[in-house]
């Protein structure tokens, strides 16, 4: 590549297992996740591994993530879902002692390469945590401080702030309180206020880790609601133990589990398969998707 982009100066100016032991989830016939055509890889992952000290957490997890979808990872608790995902934005480098091996291509440009800025990465590739994490400041500048630190420089940062609560659907609820605390609001707003906060900076990825996971179902029906709009302008990677929801909302569905390493020790996470949701979630191609979807093990 001529030019990598993820080494750009920071003064940019571009303004988620709930089924019954027998039943296999249902895939809704719904247009809003009509089977879409496959559209080009934003990653490309060979040979992926991630290690905390001498424990491998994943091992030689290879597959694509294709743009404007969503991809649900699915598996049993301790098979690397969260590790896998935190690979995709570097955050996992952030804890002393691991180390990733393999690649990771992003747009082509490898992920973890030296010129690579990791702060720059993590603005392109945003993510939504299991939890709400609002910030202890306004609503306002909740949204607003991404960018200040980015230094993104929108032309006025007020219509900044309200395009990014109207891409959240949270607009509606807080255009009069947005000088209020972030944390007067429900549990399933505060997730909506994290998801604006990520988009505020401009990504082009967004990975939530287990969204839905404290919320009710009312809020959570609402954040499926919007990953489904969000993904008209957004690749979306979701981790979730609920595997209705990965049926509702994702376009392809990747099944990891966790298997006895080579070293015969310690388990250790691997990806069994990766298709369109459907095929999983009706025809899977390995016995061991079949298996956890209909709940004879995990």
């Amino acid at each position: 590549m001529s030019q990598n982009p993820l080494t750009l100066n920071h003064d940019v100016n571009d303004a988620t297992r709930s089924a019954g032991p027998t039943r296999r989830p249902e895939v809704p016939t719904s247009p809003d996740i009509a089977v879409v055509p496959d559209t080009d890889p934003v990653f490309q992952i060979s040979d992926l591994s991630f290690f905390y000290g001498a424990f491998r957490a994943i091992r030689d997890v290879s597959m694509d993530v294709r743009g404007n979808q969503i991809t649900a990872v699915i598996g049993p608790s301790g098979c690397g879902k969260s590790t896998f995902i935190r690979c995709l934005n570097r955050m996992n480098e952030l804890i002393p002692g691991t180390r990733v091996a393999g690649r990771i291509d992003y747009h082509g440009q490898d992920l973890y390469a030296d010129d690579v800025d990791p702060i720059e990465v993590r603005r392109r590739i945003g993510m939504v945590f299991q939890k709400p994490n609002p910030f202890p400041k306004s609503i306002y500048d909740n949204v607003a401080f991404g960018p200040k630190v980015n230094g993104l420089k929108p032309a006025s940062m007020d219509d900044l702030v309200e395009e990014s609560l109207r891409r959240a659907a949270l607009w509606d609820e807080v255009k009069d309180k947005v000088k209020k605390s972030a944390f007067s609001l429900s549990g399933g707003q505060q997730q909506r206020l994290c998801i604006a906060r990520c988009i505020a900076v401009k990504p082009e990825v967004i990975l939530m880790d287990e969204p839905c996971s404290a919320l009710d179902p009312l809020a959570t029906n609402r954040i499926e609601e919007l990953m489904i709009e969000l993904k008209q302008d957004y690749t979306i990677v979701i981790v979730t133990h609920n595997m209705q929801q990965a049926a509702r909302v994702s376009d392809r569905t990747a099944f990891f589990t966790a298997e006895v390493s080579d070293e015969g020790r310690e388990r250790t996470g691997v990806l069994v398969e990766l298709d369109r949701t459907e095929k999983i979630f009706t025809a899977p191609g390995d016995r061991r998707t079949e298996d956890y979807i209909t709940g004879r093990f995990g």
